[in-house]
């Protein structure tokens, strides 16, 4: 059975994981509501949580969603980083689809908050320059 998935790190267009994504279907670029936490887990994916209802300093996080089957999610989950799992994400119009998130407790006090940035790619970008110089 065939569902929506919001991906906001690696598994994106032109990043290191996005093979993963199989054969998975482009729908668009979408940003969460502005309910999300967003870390660097050790600069090598993003994690992301959402914040308990009415708890402030959210923020609307970039990504793309994809119709993805259970074959190519089974793919995908397997070529996942420890402690991400699948599960409910809002998206700023309303709609409610599954994403890939990271637990709070994990994140917090132990990662680098990068919220500021609401976009992985805008991160990355802005903290490793090298990067892009090697990729041209």
């Amino acid at each position: 059975m065939a569902f929506e998935l919001f991906v906001n790190g690696t598994l994106m267009r032109g990043l290191p994981l996005h093979a993963n994504m199989g054969d998975a279907e482009f729908i668009g670029e979408f940003r969460t509501e502005p309910e999300y936490r967003l870390y660097s887990i050790d600069d090598i994916h993003p994690g992301m949580y959402r914040l308990e209802d009415g708890e402030a300093g959210g923020v609307a996080v970039t990504g793309e969603l994809y119709r993805v089957n259970d074959n190519t999610w089974k793919q995908i989950e397997a070529g996942e980083p420890p402690n991400l799992y699948r599960g409910k994400v809002i998206l700023e119009n309303g709609r409610e689809v599954f994403g890939v998130l990271y637990p709070r407790e994990l994140a917090e006090g132990k990662h680098r908050d990068i919220s500021a940035y609401g976009d992985w790619r805008e991160y990355w970008n802005a903290t490793h320059p090298q990067s892009l110089e090697q990729a041209r």
